[in-house]
């Protein structure tokens, strides 16, 4: 991929230079030479730049076919009871993701944001996601608690949101791993 910006662009600037020998032997005014250059590099810049989105849009595709794809996010409702700090998450036993929260990420998750935290290649059949969540706790006391779901992958993409909320009558934190349809 970058051998192919790399040529691109030197191949731009070939052709770039060549437009501007021939623009000198034509006796164009220095002002009108540069005014062109600069159109062909802000032209170019643009090319690399479709080049460089489609080249990760195609890079997605070939990594994270959609029939085997499978997407873990993360949001909070309230955060009251819970400050979040980390989470852990295994699949079949394995660990995947580990993400460790800023204050700003924990705030925005609080304001009602939403983060994919990891996207993998699964098989067809059943798998175990297990996500273990550390944070602060009621009466600011340190809290790692976590949640299991049995899950089963068929053909196609598959989104799984792993949600803290408070649970007002036991003032604690309930953690859900749902499934999206």
């Amino acid at each position: 991929m970058t051998k192919t910006l790399i040529s691109l662009i030197a191949a731009a600037a070939i052709a770039l230079s060549v437009s501007t020998m021939a623009q000198e032997s034509e006796g164009e005014r220095p002002d009108e030479q540069f005014r062109g250059l600069d159109q062909d590099v802000q032209a170019l810049k643009k090319e690399v730049l479709d080049l460089n989105r489609d080249l990760f849009l195609l890079e997605e595709e070939l990594l994270f076919p959609a029939n085997s794809q499978v997407a873990f996010f993360i949001s909070m409702d309230v955060g009251e009871y819970f400050e979040l700090d980390s989470v852990n998450i295994k699949i079949d036993g394995k660990d995947v993701a580990n993400y460790l929260y800023t204050t700003s990420e924990a705030d925005a998750l609080v304001r009602g944001g939403v983060q994919r935290v990891h996207m993998a290649n699964l098989k067809t059949g059943d798998h175990e996601l297990i996500a273990i969540f550390t944070g602060k706790g009621p009466h600011i006391r340190d809290y790692r608690r976590g949640a299991t779901l049995n899950f089963n992958k068929g053909i196609g993409a598959k989104y799984i949101e792993l949600e803290i909320t408070d649970r007002v009558k036991k003032q604690q934190p309930e953690f859900v791993i749902k499934e999206w349809e």
